[in-house]
């Protein structure tokens, strides 16, 4: 019962998301349910916000605007769990200090005791002799009381470790799309700001992909398939681009690779390669056996121009699409 709802105003908001589920002609799984239930609450005006936008623009929500708002407005913001992996980052650092500093400590210590223990055995006396037998016995317990707590602190500093590895992983999901595995729009704001903060003049080609006939295939074979041809082109897509640029998944069938360093030529060579491979892939349904119908996409090619924003490269880039859309598509247009 989120907001402290009470068991009746819990129904009426349970029975309202679904009807609103069916209003969008969208299933009651989980992320379209909560998508809903957020929805109809009236509180996360974000959301409601994109939700509507989306809905005056497009007239439905597919699967990839559901994804994209469900993780960027019910997960949560990126920032606080970046606060979160900072502060991991801060105890493991605490953790191996202390270590060190303990260890540091310890050594002082016998060394001390070491030396002290020098100094009284130059006596003769037999009360001098029993505190050089009680201070051997203190020094002992407290070495073997040292080495303990290094032992738990080290065992402490490798579970901390492993949570830090556990919270990489899930700082690298933030950035990923869950269908595709490309990096989303998230990242490529990241990426993009922080390649243009560092050199304003450095040489950015863009390429945006869009999948022909996309809509037309999935209407015809279901969202399920055509997420699985999606993230066959995307794996298409990611081999080629390797670690020389930066692939994303901009839309429903919509991608965008950014080649730092890379001349619009060799952009161009590297889209057509890739139009090429896609236009290989053979499609067949794991359950029926069947063939499915050959997928080709149309790309477009620009470089960056200083002091542009992404948005406008991105539209720019998108005319160049256009071109090979309205050229026959399966072709690839430069700006």
């Amino acid at each position: 019962m989120k907001h402290h709802d009470s068991i009746a105003q819990a129904e009426a908001k349970m029975t309202k998301a679904l009807k609103q589920l069916a209003k969008w002609q969208l299933s009651a799984a989980p992320i379209n349910y909560a998508i809903a239930y957020e929805y109809i609450s009236e509180k996360n005006i974000p959301l409601i916000t994109k939700i509507d936008q989306h809905l005056f623009n497009h007239q439905h929500l597919d699967n990839f605007i559901i994804e994209e708002t469900y993780q960027q407005y019910i997960l949560g913001q990126s920032e606080f769990r970046d606060e979160m992996f900072d502060d991991v980052d801060k105890v493991t650092n605490q953790v191996k200090d202390t270590c060190l500093q303990s260890t540091v400590q310890s050594q002082q210590f016998l060394e001390n005791v070491e030396n002290n223990v020098g100094v009284i055995s130059n006596g003769n006396d037999e009360q001098q002799q029993q505190a050089i037998n009680q201070l051997k016995q203190a020094a002992l317990k407290f070495k073997q009381q040292q080495q303990k707590l290094t032992e738990q602190l080290l065992a402490a500093q490798q579970k901390t470790n492993a949570l830090k590895h556990e919270f990489a992983a899930a700082r690298k999901e933030i950035y990923l799309d869950p269908i595709t595995r490309l990096y989303n729009k998230k990242a490529l704001t990241k990426h993009f700001e922080a390649w243009v903060t560092e050199a304003p003049d450095r040489q950015i080609a863009a390429v945006v992909i869009n999948v022909d006939h996309f809509k037309d295939f999935n209407e015809k074979f279901g969202s399920l398939i055509g997420d699985v041809i999606l993230s066959k082109i995307a794996n298409k897509v990611s081999n080629y681009v390797g670690e020389s640029g930066l692939p994303v998944r901009t839309g429903n069938e919509e991608f965008l690779i950014l080649l730092p360093d890379v001349e619009m030529n060799i952009a161009g060579e590297i889209a057509e390669k890739i139009r090429q491979g896609v236009e290989k892939i053979r499609f067949i349904s794991s359950k029926s056996g069947i063939r499915l119908p050959q997928m080709t996409i149309s790309l477009g090619v620009s470089e960056f121009q200083r002091r542009e924003t992404l948005n406008t490269l991105v539209k720019r880039t998108k005319k160049a699409l256009f071109c090979a859309q309205d050229g026959g598509r399966n072709k690839v247009a430069i700006a």
